[in-house]
This record gives C-alpha cells, sequence and structure tokens, in this order.
C-alpha cells in the first residue's frame, strides 16, 4: 500500500483549497480546468439504483451551473476530506460536508478520483448519491 508523504497530503489539502475557492466565487469554467474530461460520475437514481455516466466539459459546466448557481459563499460550507492513496499519482479523497441554507443543515457524503497529470493534480471521477434523476440506471454487464 502506498504511504504518501506528509508533502503529497498538503499538496491535496492545497488543491481542495483552491477548489472550494473557486466554488465559493461561482467560477465554474476555472473549476473544469481542474478535472480531466470525459469525467465519470457514478450517482443513484430514484429506486436503489445505480447510475454511471461519462461528463464532457460542456455538461460537466451546465451541471455546476445548475448546482452551485453563483458559488457557494454565503452556503456556510463545512467539508472534512480524507484522501486515501491508491499510488502516488492517484487518490481517492473521501469527503463529509455540512452546508446550511436557510437556516437548514444538509449533509452530504462524496468521493472524488484525482489523478496526477503533466499540469499536477486533477478530479476525474465524482462519486456521490442523488444526483441521478432523469438518468438510466446502470446496467449489468
Amino acid at each position: 500500500m502506498y504511504q504518501p508523504s506528509a508533502e503529497e497530503l498538503k499538496n491535496i489539502d492545497d488543491w481542495f483549497a483552491a477548489y472550494d475557492a473557486l466554488a465559493e466565487e461561482g467560477a465554474i469554467e476555472q473549476l473544469a480546468d481542474l478535472a480531466v474530461f470525459p469525467m465519470n460520475v457514478a450517482t443513484d437514481v430514484p429506486g436503489g439504483h445505480a447510475s454511471v455516466r461519462q461528463w464532457t466539459r460542456a455538461e460537466y459546466v451546465e451541471a455546476m451551473r445548475q448546482s452551485m448557481g453563483g458559488g457557494t459563499a454565503g452556503l456556510d460550507l463545512r467539508s472534512t476530506r480524507a484522501p486515501r492513496f491508491v499510488s502516488q499519482n492517484l487518490v481517492v479523497v473521501e469527503t463529509e460536508a455540512t452546508m446550511t441554507i436557510e437556516g437548514q443543515e444538509h449533509r452530504m457524503h462524496y468521493a472524488d478520483l484525482l489523478v496526477r497529470t503533466e499540469d499536477g493534480w486533477a478530479f476525474q471521477t465524482m462519486v456521490q448519491g442523488g444526483w441521478g434523476h432523469g438518468w438510466p440506471s446502470a446496467r449489468r454487464g
């Protein structure tokens, strides 16, 4: 099992700090610059089935515009992340987040796969429940 150094863990923390700052601003095109496309998205659909898709950059940007609007500033978003390095170039990051909207607290649990590219870290896969409304269910193969 790969054991990351303190500096590698800090690099992941720094990457997410930059991501979070862009998300607060609603800088969706810049967020897309931090990704590798096509992006894998795994979620679930009503009825208890999984759904997996690949998003183009345009699909990602549209989905983020719909979900983020003008950004996350003012949502009192708090995240705790647990990076798990698969290798020095692949890291799965589980996130537990709490967001407060109009006094209501909402909890989220999701994971991202970050891959090291020539330009640095980028996210390539998003895993989060509840995004699959209107999507076809995952196919068994």
